[in-house]
């Protein structure tokens, strides 16, 4: 264990505390077979490359929060994977845009679904572009208020790798495996730390919140390094990738289509030099809808079980988008 997961730990303590540990229990539920654990790798990966160029056919997901059942919905309506779970859409590219966490009973299984399919979509041709949303960060943070308790025991194994001590003693017991498994430098942070939290396919730029143009002067790359950083534990998240206008917090472009708001989307893009932009973050009544003329598209449509909204994901085939709809 390196010398920053202790401090990490430590750090938690305060936030740990206030989070609600007496949360009321859920009702009972029939789970399916345990999921493998994310262990911990001797060396991380680098990161993939914030830019590809366009796949034929390519579906992006929204918000998914630890909803297992929901994921695999979506992912069924988007032809990637067959009736057992395994990846069946070849060459196909799916986007999901964060927030894979909080709020469910089966975040264990989604990291674990999730974990899978970019493998088995890599070796298909295909590929499985898995971003951060704001709640994954701030579980690294420590800030455990949206996570069920379903969400603290199945991450309680981690608790054996606390280090001894006062921060330990601080952290409720059991919130301890996920305080470890979550702490930049943990287990599963540094799982988390080989994926992006930007990415431009084609002419489409992928977030979770949304891009301003203030967080564009020093380029995308440089956005998902300092994510991976604070990940691993090396660094702190820079203020200017948690404050309001943060990729994972962004929501002017949810919210509205004035004027301004649109300039300022054009000016995102204009930037980037694509034609549109995909985003989660913020819930959805209607369903998935585009503002700007066609030049935002909001998928966040709470299709978790939390949020009960319907199961619909966005396809972009060459300059064709259209929403695609699936059932439970």
């Amino acid at each position: 264990m390196s010398s920053a997961r202790p401090l990490a730990i430590a750090t938690l303590s305060l936030a740990l505390i206030a989070c609600g540990a007496d949360a009321p229990e859920p009702a009972p539920r029939a789970r399916e077979s345990s999921a493998p654990r994310h262990a911990e790798p001797a060396e991380v990966p680098p990161l993939p490359p914030s830019t590809y160029p366009a796949p034929p056919r390519l579906v992006a997901i929204g918000d998914v929060h630890g909803d297992v059942d929901a994921l695999r919905s979506a992912l069924r309506a988007a032809g990637a994977i067959d009736e057992q779970g395994r990846w069946s859409g070849g060459a196909l590219w799916i986007v999901q845009v964060g927030d894979l966490l909080d709020r469910g009973d089966t975040e264990d299984e989604v990291l674990a679904l999730v974990s899978r399919l970019e493998r088995e979509a890599e070796a298909a041709g295909g590929r499985f572009v898995a971003l951060h949303g704001n709640h994954e960060l701030m579980n690294v943070q420590g800030d455990f208020r949206y996570v069920t308790p379903d969400g603290f025991d199945d991450f309680g194994t981690y608790a054996r790798e606390a280090p001894p001590g006062a921060a330990r003693s601080r952290i409720p017991a059991r919130m301890l495996g996920r305080a470890v498994a979550f702490a930049p430098g943990g287990p599963i942070a540094r799982a988390l730390a080989t994926r992006n939290t930007v990415a431009v396919v084609g002419d489409t730029v992928f977030v979770h919140g949304g891009l301003a143009p203030s967080q564009l002067e020093r380029g995308i790359d440089a956005i998902n390094r300092d994510v991976r950083a604070f990940l691993l534990g090396e660094a702190p998240l820079p203020r200017a990738l948690s404050g309001e206008e943060s990729p994972v917090w962004h929501r002017a472009f949810a919210l509205g289509e004035d004027a301004e708001t649109c300039a300022t989307l054009a000016r995102t893009l204009e930037r980037l030099g694509v034609t549109r932009m995909v985003i989660g973050h913020t819930v959805q009544d209607e369903g998935i809808g585009s503002a700007c003329e066609g030049r935002v598209w909001r998928i966040d449509v709470g299709l978790s079980r939390h949020y009960g909204g319907p199961i619909e994901v966005l396809e972009i085939e060459g300059d064709e988008v259209e929403v695609l709809r699936g059932t439970r």
